[in-house]
């Protein structure tokens, strides 16, 4: 699946970000923080905050995009990311608003806009937002009843999403973070057509694919103990902080490692796959990095190991 990279001309007027839009599924997958007095006291107020505190654009994070049959991921760099928070208030859009991109709303008002600069001390942190360096960051006041009411403090809306025009770069990115989130997801979406294969299979008690070819269900339990113990470490790691990270299918994954459960030769192969991938992103001193994470649960280095030995001697 292709990957483009998405740009700000400066010098051309018709481009940035026209208006910031509430919605209820944020393309970059980060809801915001409703702030008002009864829920976090930022200072002495006599009355209600209304203000909405989260993530508008975050660098080199892939998003989805799907134009009729023609499926591939959108991103943007640190430096287009930083441009398009100025741009925005340079052209006095930051009452700009609109409801899932559909209708346009009054009463809304960008009133804080931020770069995160630090990976510890940000403005963020304080609220539980792991987002990273690079992030533009802020907040909305929301001086309109209705949508507050009917909308924000009911939950209907749960992030921001941005309006705008960006030119088409038309290649492959050069960041290999990029590349390697979409292999990694690639793998991660195989497995998960392989698991429910299997599950297909054994509710019809037939061991065929959808294809009509026999299933290979040889499987193997003889990793070492480092396995097990690597994805409960992910498992135990992962609780900590609210299960945010890795797929559905990281999660069955590291559980059936934790349990010592078989698993197919197909498995291993992306086992291995995925973990090749993954290995640059796992930091052992960062407990709280869903690149550790997501590495443990599959298994981390030990099973990587034993997945290449697996993979070699079953040709």
């Amino acid at each position: 699946m292709r990957i483009v990279e998405l740009i700000l001309d400066e010098m051309d007027a018709t481009f940035g970000v026209e208006a910031i839009s509430v919605v209820e599924h944020p393309a970059i997958e980060e809801d915001f923080i409703a702030l008002n007095s009864d829920i976090v006291e930022l200072q002495k107020v006599d009355e209600e905050k209304r203000l909405l505190l989260g993530a508008l654009l975050i660098p080199n994070k892939p998003i989805y995009r799907r134009n009729g049959d023609d499926e591939y991921y959108i991103y943007f760099s640190k430096d287009t990311v930083l441009k398009a928070s100025q741009m925005y208030l340079m052209n006095g859009n930051q009452n700009k608003a609109t409801m899932e991109h559909q209708y346009e709303i009054n009463g809304l008002s960008l009133v804080e806009s931020w770069i995160v600069e630090d990976e510890v001390h940000d403005k963020s942190r304080k609220y539980g937002m792991n987002v990273p360096v690079g992030t533009w960051m802020g907040a909305i006041k929301v001086n309109n009843t209705d949508v507050w009411e009917k909308f924000v403090k009911t939950g209907i809306v749960r992030g921001f999403s941005i309006e705008g025009y960006f030119a088409d770069k038309m290649e492959s990115p050069n960041d290999k973070t990029i590349n390697d989130f979409a292999e990694m997801e690639r793998i991660e979406e195989e497995e998960a057509e392989y698991l429910l294969a299997e599950v297909r299979a054994i509710i019809k008690n037939d061991k065929r694919t959808k294809s009509g070819k026999k299933m290979e269900f040889e499987s193997f339990s003889d990793y070492p103990d480092a396995v097990k113990n690597n994805a409960k470490r992910g498992l135990e790691l992962n609780e900590k902080v609210n299960n945010k990270c890795a797929t559905q299918v990281g999660k069955v994954r590291a559980q059936q490692l934790a349990q010592g459960k078989p698993i197919s030769m197909e498995t291993i192969k992306r086992m291995h796959s995925y973990l090749s991938r993954a290995e640059e992103y796992y930091d052992p001193s960062d407990t709280e990095a869903c690149g550790t994470i997501s590495y443990l649960l599959w298994g981390g280095k030990s099973a990587k190991s034993w997945a290449e030995s697996k993979i070699n001697q079953n040709g």
